[in-house]
């Protein structure tokens, strides 16, 4: 048991010098730099300096950390110089993640996660390195006695069933093919490219320069066409990577994910921090009737890259997505009927809305570059076709105390959130909107860190958003 002080596996200190020196790098490249011409002997010296304080703070860090279970807490005591304590009592508790890196995975080592609902950007505590025993008994300890959930809309009523469903290789090919990450890529390919520019020679982009246009119009695109192939095999491998072995398990009142090829993630999501479940269709995935489930988390934080929505499935085909969630969230089963539709009258100003960014970009490109015109009618084209997908895409449905929202921004999103989860309700309008009797409705919710999440569905008739808003004051009144 952990009734007695334990400090972490003695890995944790490879870990706390790692974030040191990762937080340093800045410092340290600045310094290479600057003093890479003159005084790059103290430059040295400092940096080996850096480097024993580094690991000596990382050994006082790991061993001044001490962790126990005491009654319904878990205590923590850590801090080097200033001794800080800190409490932690199981009914506060929203998951606790266990996450395994390749190193973790060496040495069958877990991080361990306690996520409270006011977390902020970090975790409320996080264990970095124990045993995977310990982890997993931790675990077992801290929710043994936790809070049952408020909600009981969100229970499935057969608490014997633990469904599992795992992600396929075919699968999980297909989510890498259609990620659309080639374009994060390229994007992080021209930064990284722009920064280093300033180290490149001159020369060097002159011969490169000479050396493109001696080679023909037909091998640059073939070279461009390569360089694309491998941004799209690079996505595919990262896409594998994050979600391989992607399983999710439900049993009794939380949801059990799993996650990950390099490091191993387990996270645990309690059905009353669902504030929402969304079905989001991008523009690769959409023509293929591909989707991704996702749901809306309240609390938690941000550490470790984690998301602001938790992916519930990475892909699933349209069809197959009721049936998904009858049975992992079976009060959030999509309704079979139609959404009320934006009004005829907004057409217009979603167009409108899509092509005014693209104005700046033609004028240039007509002004500077006018033997490329047929460039500017094409990017009109494309911003009118998309402000018109904007338009048909967008609705909204009610039935009881549930409320489903269909918008689009680049990819197609269909939000079910019950009237209980809805911290505010708004009504927004321009003038424009006033003259056409139209307004743009704004629902938020609690997310992650505890910050509004928010949803806009633009240009409704306004007598429809007067009834939303009675539909919503009057459930107030009902509670």
């Amino acid at each position: 048991m952990m009734y007695k002080p334990r400090r972490m596996h003695p890995a944790a200190v490879i870990f706390n010098f790692l974030r040191f020196m990762k937080e340093l790098t800045f410092a340290i490249v600045a310094g290479f730099l600057a003093f890479k011409g003159t005084s790059f002997g103290y430059f040295i010296a400092a940096v080996i300096a850096v480097v024993v304080l580094a690991l000596v703070f990382s050994f006082l860090s790991w061993y001044r950390y001490t962790y126990r279970m005491e009654g319904d807490e878990l205590r923590i005591e850590y801090g080097i110089f200033i001794r800080k304590k800190r409490y932690i009592s199981k009914h506060r508790i929203q998951s606790i993640d266990l996450t395994a890196g390749v190193i973790h995975r060496m040495l069958n080592l877990v991080k361990v996660q306690v996520e409270t609902a006011g977390s902020g950007i970090d975790s409320e505590a996080s264990l970095k390195a124990v045993r995977r025993e310990d982890g997993e008994a931790l675990r077992t300890m801290l929710k043994r006695m936790g809070e049952q959930p408020e909600d009981t809309e969100q229970i499935s009523s057969d608490k014997s069933a633990n469904p599992v469903k795992k992600i396929t290789a075919k699968r999980l090919f297909i989510a890498g093919s259609t990620s659309g990450s080639i374009g994060v890529l390229a994007a992080l390919f021209a930064f990284v490219f722009s920064e280093l520019e300033q180290f490149i020679p001159d020369h060097f982009f002159e011969a490169s320069y000479a050396w493109l246009i001696g080679l023909g119009i037909t091998i640059i695109i073939g070279l461009a066409v390569v360089v694309l192939f491998l941004l799209w095999v690079l996505g595919i491998a990262g896409t594998m990577i994050k979600y391989g072995n992607f399983t999710i398990a439900k049993q009794g009142e939380e949801l059990f994910i799993t996650r990950g090829l390099l490091e191993k993630k387990q996270l645990t999501i309690p059905l009353q921090r669902i504030q929402a479940v969304g079905i989001e269709e991008s523009m690769i995935r959409q023509p293929f009737g591909f989707a991704t489930v996702y749901a809306e988390i309240a609390g938690g934080s941000l550490e470790n890259g984690n998301e602001y929505s938790a992916v519930l499935f990475p892909i699933l085909k349209k069809d197959e997505v009721a049936s998904f969630l009858e049975t992992f969230l079976p009060a959030y089963v999509p309704e079979e009927r139609r959404l009320v539709p934006i009004p005829g009258k907004a057409r217009k100003f979603y167009v409108l809305r899509s092509m005014l960014p693209v104005l700046l970009v033609a004028a240039s490109i007509m002004y500077f570059f006018p033997q490329l015109n047929w460039v500017s009618a094409v990017l009109f084209i494309i911003s009118g076709v998309f402000g018109w997908l904007r338009y048909q895409d967008g609705g909204f449905l009610i039935k009881g105390d549930r409320m489903t929202i269909c918008y689009r921004v680049w990819n197609k999103r269909t939000v079910h959130l019950f009237h209980r989860r809805i911290q505010a309700f708004e009504m927004m309008q321009h003038p424009l909107q006033r003259n056409q009797g139209l307004a743009t409705l704004k629902l938020s919710i609690v997310g992650m860190l505890g910050a509004g999440k928010h949803f806009k569905l633009k240009d409704l008739e306004e007598r429809v958003v007067d009834r939303l808003f009675d539909w919503y004051s009057y459930q107030k009144k009902e509670r």
